[in-house]
């Protein structure tokens, strides 16, 4: 097909010619701003990495069965908002949760309360079940839809926490980190550790770093 340019008037082809030059340049810049667009991986491409005095603990996302929690959670990682937070209840063989940002600097005693202020995340309940390893969203008494920035990990299967909190994720390394957290020595009475179990940093690296895992069981 002849171009545009060789069917206009002699005084228009030197225009046409730019436009023509121009045209590739702005597809190259296109392209270009797509491919940095998707630099940032999508929530099923990332883990989360939570560096701990006795090591790490990592785990992946369930994007498609809990959008809201994973682009929530995520986000505050990004943020730096889990960095210093401490693992405030720990519960030996059964679990171990944190992400309270009382935890950083607010006295002991409100450890686990969260902030009223905090935006809330509806529940999103799916076929998954809480298995070893299960990574779901803590929330206030029996309001559902209360999840806020904690989350808890099972270090067994509780079946009767199935639909009644939400399932995010799943631990694919470090699962004898959080062993080791949930035995630590309590405060007599509660299941506050003795020694603030501090997570040092939480941060989202590629999900390809890290060999693939079976399906949750």
């Amino acid at each position: 097909m002849p171009s545009l340019a060789s069917k206009l008037p002699n005084r228009f082809q030197t225009v046409t010619r730019g436009v023509t030059w121009v045209l590739p340049l702005m597809a190259t810049l296109l392209v270009g701003a797509a491919s940095l667009t998707g630099c940032r991986a999508s929530a099923a491409q990332s883990v989360a990495v939570i560096k701990t005095e006795f090591g790490d603990i990592v785990f992946e996302f369930f994007p498609d069965v809990a959008p809201k929690h994973t682009a929530r959670i995520q986000a505050l990682i990004r943020s730096g908002f889990y960095n210093g937070t401490a693992f405030h209840r720990v519960e030996p063989g059964s679990l171990i949760q944190g992400g309270d940002p009382n935890s950083k600097t607010g006295r002991e005693d409100t450890w686990g309360f969260g902030r009223p202020d905090l935006p809330k995340i509806p529940a999103e309940f799916s076929a998954l079940r809480h298995v070893r390893g299960t990574v779901s969203a803590a929330r206030v008494g029996n309001d559902k839809n209360s999840a806020t920035t904690q989350f808890f990990i099972c270090c067994r299967a509780h079946p009767e926490w199935d639909n009644q909190y939400t399932i995010f994720g799943r631990v694919i390394a470090g699962m004898n980190v959080v062993d080791i957290i949930s035995n630590a020595p309590t405060v007599e009475g509660t299941s506050r550790p003795r020694q603030k179990i501090t997570m040092l940093s939480v941060t989202l690296e590629p999900r390809s770093n890290y060999p693939p895992t079976p399906p949750p069981s």
